[in-house]
């Protein structure tokens, strides 16, 4: 196919613009979204079994409850039933609660002990995936707009331009698109490498990231799009509310858990209930969410459903599910957002998405290294602007990830100090984070690329001799769940690819082209790196 070359320049700065506009906060957040298709089992690997009392069966539930209420009055006010294994089956908020991410949140959790006596201890919720999870929806950039994390707002705009860097992107590969579409010109020297790595991944993963660059933006700006629509519709509210209640019913009018289940499995028979949140149970607007897992199904939240009920009447309120009465709006919503979620073929489509994130982040790595080489000069020092970016480049992507990789392999060290832990998740990823930033601007990007993919890749391959060694000596109130050792396989195979990483920088630094941003000499400076005379090669 062939198109005018006018019309090619001209959509080559469309793309390389836009790209390297957005390209270093994309990376954080497609990388950080990969590790978010796990957030459940990164948060159960984080925290230690000791935080969590012994499983009530089904059937002693209701008896605990009461006795809860009894000896503990805030537990009329509302509690939480969790039907899996892994959790404790009683839990309420002792400190914080409600939605949003809160560091502070701490839990007293009930069981009966082997006497049948009533048993209680009060631990912090472990934020350690839901963290991970607002990196990857903000890009760690702090800081609200109204009630919008600004981090939202910026990848939402990013978003957008992603998905017209994809477009031109598309445009400029046609005219050989068909020749080169699988090639990896490894002959042509490092540039055409990249170009071609590039290429490829995303050529293959187009359809991903159409969808995620679409649900991204539609997911950043759907307040203001609402808002928006009130200059039509005006005081009418876009959606039905309920009518105020000012009925308040007596505790004692709670019905048996088996008979939400029951309510829960009528209404999604195709679903399995996980947990039951009630709140405000002593106010006129008592509710009750119902979380429903479904393996393989599409589902509107990231990894489950909710139904609403309302405690006493049991008259059925909000739910994600689609309804008979929903029409086609509700099963489009539902399979928008799990095309952004990859919870549509369960485990296997989580699998796929994780890989696909990852391909991700490289895709915008690799086109900050295609920018850098293409304006990079034949000549000794290379321009102000290039060595910013390739130190932003090499700070940032690396940084963000050896911010993660610390922060987790800290976690189970922190439970040792008994420190309020959720804060200092925070506190170790930012250090971190600028940190290796500033190390990038101070030592220069070659230098700095390979000493902070070492360090990272000692920070991965600690993450599972740290499991080993609680797994092996700790004692029983440090124990941790060997059921998510997922995580640990996933970190090695990381240490694996960033030491071989490092090994590659590093021969690139010393063997490679002279006159590259990446060569270094023995009279590297602390601000710059200095070129590699000819007589080195």
């Amino acid at each position: 196919m062939k198109i005018r070359s006018d019309i090619l320049r001209t959509y080559q700065s469309i793309h390389t613009w836009t790209g390297i506009t957005t390209g270093l906060v994309l990376f954080i957040a497609f990388y950080a979204g990969s590790l978010t298709l796990f957030k459940p089992q990164i948060t159960q690997w984080a925290t230690p079994s000791s935080a969590y009392l012994n499983h009530t069966p089904a059937i002693e539930l209701d008896n605990l409850i009461t006795q809860a209420m009894e000896e503990f009055p805030e537990v009329s006010e509302g509690f939480i039933v969790n039907l899996e294994q892994d959790a404790s089956s009683l839990s309420w908020y002792e400190k914080g609660g409600g939605r949003g991410l809160r560091l502070d949140d701490e839990l007293k959790h009930a069981a009966f002990d082997q006497n049948n006596n009533l048993v209680t201890q009060v631990s912090d919720q472990n934020k350690l995936g839901a963290l991970i999870d607002k990196l990857h929806r903000t890009a760690g950039i702090p800081g609200t707009l109204g009630h919008e994390d600004i981090g939202v707002l910026i990848l939402g705009v990013a978003a957008g331009l992603y998905f017209i860097a994809l477009i031109s992107g598309v445009i400029i590969l046609l005219p050989t698109l068909v020749k080169y579409l699988l090639a990896l010109r490894t002959h042509k020297g490092n540039k055409r490498f990249w170009l071609d790595s590039h290429n490829v991944v995303g050529v293959l993963s187009l359809p991903f990231h159409i969808i995620i660059a679409w649900t991204a933006f539609v997911f950043a700006f759907h307040d203001p799009f609402y808002g928006g629509l009130t200059v039509v519709y005006g005081d009418k509210p876009l959606f039905a509310q309920q009518e105020k209640s000012e009925i308040t019913y007596p505790i004692s009018e709670l019905h048996s858990i088996e008979t939400y289940i029951n309510k829960a499995n009528a209404i999604a028979p195709e679903h399995q209930v996980s947990r039951l949140e009630f709140s405000k149970l002593s106010s006129t607007s008592p509710t009750l969410a119902i979380q429903l897992a479904s393996s393989g199904r599409i589902q509107r939240g990231a990894y489950s459903d909710v139904l609403y009920l309302h405690p006493y009447t049991l008259e059925q309120g909000y739910t994600s599910i689609s309804q008979p009465e929903d029409g086609l709006f509700g099963p489009m919503v539902n399979s928008f957002v799990s095309l952004h979620f990859g919870n549509y073929a369960g485990n296997y489509g989580r699998w796929m998405y994780f890989a696909l994130g990852l391909m991700g982040a490289f895709l915008f790595y690799s086109g900050n290294l295609l920018w850098l080489e293409k304006r990079r000069q034949k000549q000794a020092i290379q321009s102000r602007s290039i060595r910013i970016m390739s130190s932003l480049t090499i700070g940032i992507c690396v940084g963000s990830m050896l911010g993660v990789a610390i922060t987790m392999l800290a976690s189970k060290w922190l439970y040792l100090l008994s420190l309020p832990i959720n804060n200092y998740y925070l506190s170790c990823y930012y250090s971190l984070f600028f940190i290796a930033l500033g190390y990038s601007f101070y030592r220069g990007a070659a230098l700095a690329a390979i000493h902070l993919l070492y360090v990272l890749a000692a920070a991965c391959l600690l993450i599972p001799l740290t499991s080993i060694l609680f797994s092996t000596l700790s004692t029983a109130t440090l124990a941790f769940d060997g059921n998510t050792a997922i995580v640990d396989v996933i970190a090695f195979i990381f240490a694996i690819v960033f030491f071989s990483a490092a090994k590659k920088a590093k021969y690139r630094a010393y063997h490679g082209e002279p006159d590259s941003i990446w060569a270094i000499t023995t009279t590297t400076s602390n601000n710059a790196i200095a070129p590699v005379p000819q007589s080195a090669n």
